[in-house]
């Protein structure tokens, strides 16, 4: 029997990868419900760049961490003391971005970051930081942060986040996705995505190729609400 034929206003979805890399971003509203002590949560505002945009966790490669990283600056960053470790080398720039983008900065979430995945990406801090910067950029322009910043305070689901990272990045970008919930009072809160990725992690690497490069994943946290900043 003969295959079907694609349409042609179809767009076959990519094949399936291996993840290689996880991009891990906040809905830091969500976060600091959770975590309202925290040093970048006891400031935030409606105002703020983060109360209506993604911010940066982290870009972690599959099963690797702390590479070539001396056993007791390991012991300290696992005692979670973050700001007692050693500052980042970066441009002044870069080092400007992140503050913004990364708002855990204010908890030594960097120099974290740093130690556990960035040391196994075979370059500097400031090449690190600022390929995330960029393709934290690439998703804070998209469907996906609009969807989000356009249901603040109401419930979406995976259905929804799915079709926003289809639209934005490819058919199967959805499937790469994951999210993060967490429970403050009655309601589940969302609190983060978790994004595959796969391929070159260097500068100028664009987020569509890179999904789509990735396996599938379990979307686990199904529907949550987008929390408001102060709420």
């Amino acid at each position: 029997m003969a295959a079907s034929p694609v349409l042609a206003d179809e767009e076959p979805a990519a094949p399936k990868g291996k993840t290689e890399y996880i991009l891990a971003v906040s809905w830091q509203p969500g976060f600091c419900e959770t975590r309202p002590k925290r040093k970048e949560c006891v400031g935030q505002t409606a105002e703020r760049y983060d109360a209506t945009h993604f911010s940066l966790h982290g870009l972690w490669p599959v099963k690797k961490s702390y590479c070539g990283v001396a056993a007791d600056v390991r012991a300290r960053d696992k005692k979670g003391d973050w700001l007692e470790l050693p500052q980042l080398a970066m441009a002044e720039e870069t080092a400007a971005k992140l503050l913004i983008a990364m708002p855990g900065t204010q908890s030594g979430l960097d120099r974290h970051q740093w130690l556990r995945s960035g040391t196994c990406q075979g370059g500097t801090a400031q090449d690190y930081f600022a390929i995330q910067l960029h393709l934290l950029d690439e998703l804070n322009g998209s469907a996906v942060r609009s969807l989000f910043a356009g249901r603040l305070g109401q419930e979406i689901t995976e259905g929804e986040i799915k079709q926003a990272f289809d639209a934005s990045f490819g058919k199967g970008a959805g499937g790469r996705v994951r999210m993060r919930c967490q429970k403050a009072g009655e309601r589940s809160v969302i609190t983060g995505l978790t994004i595959g990725l796969s391929g070159d992690v260097s500068a100028g690497a664009r987020l569509s190729p890179l999904i789509l490069a990735a396996g599938d994943t379990d979307f686990k946290c199904g529907r949550g609400i987008v929390d408001a900043a102060g709420l």
